[in-house]
């Protein structure tokens, strides 16, 4: 017990004043977002003792991309809403596969993709609903800048601003873009 805390200890001092930043950050910011690394890990265990090639794998491909982007990042330690991302990007993926290979007639080889993509989901916390991305959006565009904006041009022009301003105060990795981008426009459609 008293090894382990020593270490903790040591790595965390070894980490530096950026990354201690960093980390608590993404413990602000994303505190409604589990720990994904450690769910990872586990699964990964988990896969590994039952002998689930197929999981063992799907996760294998994931890890391999967060440990990626732990190097580029100067704390060395992607956070859990980076992780998300991640996870999401290669369901979709997986996703868009599936549908490849359908048209391909590969049933076979997009039944596989279909289950690493459901497989993926598992892990991935919920989005946020429309109601909330349409409150966020109605409180971004109601700050001064913004709404003069909108009125003087046309949405397109502002819709930079407003996805700027939308992300400051909402994490990326917890909304679908598109259905952002749909609400945005419909609300500076309302708004002008």
């Amino acid at each position: 017990m008293i090894m382990f805390s020593l270490r903790a200890r040591a790595a965390f001092a070894r980490a530096g004043p950026l990354s201690r930043r960093a980390l608590s950050a993404d413990a602000q910011a994303g505190a409604n977002i589990p720990d994904v690394r450690a769910q990872l890990m586990e699964a990964f265990k988990t896969a590994m003792k039952s002998k689930d090639s197929a999981k063992t794998t799907v996760i294998r491909t994931v890890l391999s991309e967060v440990y990626a982007a732990d190097k580029a990042l100067p704390s060395h330690t992607a956070p859990s809403s980076a992780i998300v991302a991640i996870i999401r990007k290669s369901a979709n993926r997986r996703t868009e596969a599936a549908a490849e290979f359908a048209k391909a007639a590969r049933e076979d080889l997009a039944e596989k993709e279909r289950e690493e993509a459901a497989y993926l989901h598992t892990f991935l916390p919920p989005l946020l609903p429309a109601a909330d991305i349409d409150r966020a959006l109605a409180t971004v565009l109601a700050t001064p800048a913004i709404a003069d904006a909108a009125k003087a041009g046309p949405a397109q022009k502002v819709l930079g601003q407003v996805f700027k301003a939308f992300y400051a105060q909402v994490d990326k990795s917890t909304v679908d873009p598109d259905l952002v981008r749909q609400r945005a426009l419909a609300l500076l459609a309302q708004s002008a």
